[in-house]
């Protein structure tokens, strides 16, 4: 199994089949406008602009599981990601990440890579206590909050995973040496 093996749905209904993403370097994040990490979206904005053209595509599923902090439409998201960030990925339709509704994309990423890659001992004081906010995470593997990542390389594979405080531009030396 690869991640060209999933289907998702885009925030307008339609299906996106992630085989169409087949050569390009995936940048999968579960996000939220009403979280204190939102002001990542700038990050991983200008990671997209920098290296679209090279094969990165950033992967945005909203998602309202963690402290409600993504309640909008999928149309409300998407004005919102575009007026205040000037995001010019697509965010697709809102999912959950963890539990029994949970995105078979999402089981696949979980199940590639377990653990979060934490930096610096702050960030993992800070992640101790979201993990102990998030009410969906009940197995080691679940996604612990908003802006979690996944790196997806050329051929499918995932090869890292990072907790919501590792900041998008500290994941540039990576989208770079998996562009090749």
């Amino acid at each position: 199994m690869s991640i060209y093996d999933y289907k998702v749905k885009k925030r307008r209904g339609e299906e996106l089949d992630l085989k169409d993403m087949e050569g390009k370097v995936l940048l999968v994040v579960n996000t939220a406008t009403g979280c204190g990490f939102t002001p990542q979206y700038e990050a991983l904005e200008n990671l997209y602009e920098k290296y679209n053209e090279k094969g990165l595509e950033v992967l945005d599923f909203p998602c309202n599981q963690f402290g409600n902090q993504a309640p909008g439409e999928d149309e409300e998201i998407h004005e919102f990601c575009t007026a205040k960030y000037k995001t010019k990925f697509d965010q697709l339709a809102k999912i959950d990440v963890n539990g029994e509704n949970e995105s078979p994309v999402y089981t696949f990423l979980k199940s590639q890579i377990k653990e979060d890659e934490i930096k610096g001992f702050g960030s993992k004081i800070t992640m101790k206590a979201i993990s102990g906010m998030s009410k969906s995470a009940k197995n080691p593997e679940d996604i612990k909050w908003n802006f979690t990542k996944f790196l997806v390389d050329r051929n499918g594979n995932v090869i890292k995973r990072y907790s919501p405080t590792y900041k998008p531009e500290d994941i540039e030396k990576d989208i770079i040496e998996a562009l090749g």
